[in-house]
């Protein structure tokens, strides 16, 4: 069995072709997919955060939006870029869509990937530590993050408050009991990797990674899943960790899909992000039978517990409903995924 879920980038543009022509329309599209998914019996609604875009850039109130229509399906980010965040604003705004949805928020986060803007995190008011990088500004808010989410109080109340506080000292509210263990860290690496299982995140690993032996992506990403369940064991941890993945998938199902995905000969890429050389895994799109067979020989995919379908956010709901169902119906099935 395995969880399956979406993962939208929230794009929108002006274009007479795309069904999403603003950021209206894309919040609006996300919250119904979102519910439209969990009718289907999807088990995951998760969205790309990324800022000076047009694209998705405040999850939080999508994602309490998203919890106050829905009842059972899983709410998430894959990821949010922690070089912009403050965590402690971020933790009343996540502890507050964490109740909404009735605990229900799983919140992946990481160091960011390039973005629309140079050094785009120094316009929110962060800088870098001295002699340290971006990333490391990113792991750190990130370990601030995790701390506070703990719970326990670290401010000394004023003696004359506004209004009557608890004893001792204060902490942030509201607090969501467990969020603590629904973080994960999107990893691009090995070492990324076993450092967020050193420190009990969960991993979100995407369709690009660091080319660290030149094997094709899913054997590498296998590799990397090994190696941070190792060292989550290692660590001691007193809970079983997740892993996610994510893949665009299509099942060709009628002449519209063949239309949009029909041609695509997808295989492994070669290419440099922030001056790393990165692997980007193939997309998938055959008719089931044909899918299945490819999928079943993907070792990423079959060491997760998590999987996360990139949808084209772009060409409506309801297509995407459709996709989302076809890999339900026709797919996951016949891999015992369902």
């Amino acid at each position: 069995m395995k969880k399956i879920g979406f993962l939208s980038f929230g794009h929108w543009n002006a274009s007479p072709h795309s069904a999403t022509r603003s950021a209206r329309d894309v919040l609006q599209q996300s919250i119904e997919l979102s519910v439209a998914a969990e009718q289907l019996g999807a088990d995951g609604a998760y969205f790309r955060v990324h800022h000076f875009a047009q694209q998705l850039g405040s999850p939080f109130p999508l994602l309490a939006a998203i919890g106050a229509r829905t009842s059972r399906i899983e709410i998430g980010t894959g990821v949010i870029d922690m070089r912009y965040e403050n965590p402690f604003y971020m933790i009343e705004d996540a502890g507050a869509a964490d109740l909404i949805s009735d605990g229900r928020l799983q919140l992946g986060i990481s160091r960011g990937s390039p973005e629309q803007v140079i050094e785009g995190w120094r316009h929110f008011g962060y800088t870098p530590p001295e002699g340290g990088t971006d990333a490391d500004l990113g792991r750190r808010h990130a370990e601030v993050f995790l701390d506070l989410l703990n719970g326990e109080g670290f401010a000394r109340p004023n003696p004359r408050p506004m209004f009557p506080n608890p004893p001792g000292l204060l902490r942030l509210e509201p607090h969501s009991k467990g969020l603590r263990d629904r973080i994960w860290w999107g990893s691009a690496s090995n070492a990324t990797a076993i450092w967020a299982a050193q420190i009990g995140m969960n991993l979100q690993s995407s369709t690009l990674k660091a080319d660290e032996s030149g094997e094709p992506f899913h054997l590498q990403q296998a590799r990397q899943i090994r190696v941070y369940r190792q060292a989550w064991a290692d660590a001691g941890h007193d809970r079983k960790p997740r892993v996610s993945v994510s893949r665009s998938i299509f099942a060709l199902m009628n002449d519209r899909d063949r239309a949009y995905f029909g041609r695509d000969a997808s295989s492994d890429q070669i290419g440099v992000i922030d001056n790393m050389r990165a692997v980007f895994g193939r997309s998938y799109a055959a008719e089931p039978d044909v899918l299945v067979e490819q999928l079943r020989a993907d070792e990423g995919i079959a060491e997760a517990d998590t999987l996360l379908l990139t949808v084209p956010n772009t060409l409506g709901v309801e297509y995407n409903a459709h996709v989302i169902e076809a890999i339900l119906t026709h797919v996951a099935p016949a891999l015992g995924w369902r």
